[in-house]
């Protein structure tokens, strides 16, 4: 079987897998679309298998359910299926994808111990998830910092720079596009959840 047909196979498992981590959690499709701000139509369609999975939708719905991406989204094994990870700066970098000219996905492993705010540019946009700990991001004149299971989005030609913003490291899913590659995350905010 070709890596396409594996990768294809994956992608046909990720709506069962949701559908399972919903009932799991014991969570009705209406009270998910409240916790996510997704409608309950889409969620429906997105466990059912009538709407392709996307990281926009993924990575609300995955928080609300308190799952890993790992646990509903797997990667189809091949011959050897190991990653290395590298290390560049103190950061440990896990590669999760491996399509060059692609979406670039990692994992990456931030000590509390690199506080030195150095801005870079280039040309791309990042996205952001907090799998653990807390994550400071510069963002030209913006400084905020995310906590576990909230994201960020930027072009990256605007200066920026990420760390650890807590007493231990942060681990983070960071992932790289080229210019003009865009995603929009929907998810409600603090304010509206507790309403």
């Amino acid at each position: 079987m070709s890596v396409t047909q594996n990768i294809l196979r994956e992608l046909e498992q990720v709506a069962p897998r949701l559908r399972r981590a919903r009932q799991k959690k014991d969570m009705t499709l209406d009270e998910l679309s409240r916790a996510t701000g997704i409608s309950r139509s889409t969620l429906s369609r997105l466990e059912s298998g009538q709407r392709k999975p996307s990281l926009e939708l993924l990575l609300p719905v995955i928080a609300a359910l308190s799952v890993s991406l790992d646990e509903i989204v797997r990667s189809p094994k091949t011959e050897d299926s190991r990653i290395s990870p590298k290390r560049a700066e103190g950061r440990v970098l896990t590669p999760l994808s491996q399509h060059p000219g692609e979406l670039q996905a990692y994992k990456i492993t931030i000590p509390a111990t690199e506080r030195v705010v150095e801005l870079h540019t280039h040309t791309g946009h990042e996205w952001l998830y907090v799998l653990s700990g807390r994550l400071r991001v510069v963002l030209g004149e913006h400084d905020l910092v995310l906590n576990e299971g909230e994201a960020a989005e930027f072009d990256t030609l605007n200066p920026h720079w990420f760390g650890s913003a807590g007493s231990g490291a942060v681990e983070i899913l960071s992932m790289f596009g080229k210019q003009g590659q865009r995603m929009h995350l929907r998810a409600k905010s603090a304010q509206k959840a507790r309403a």
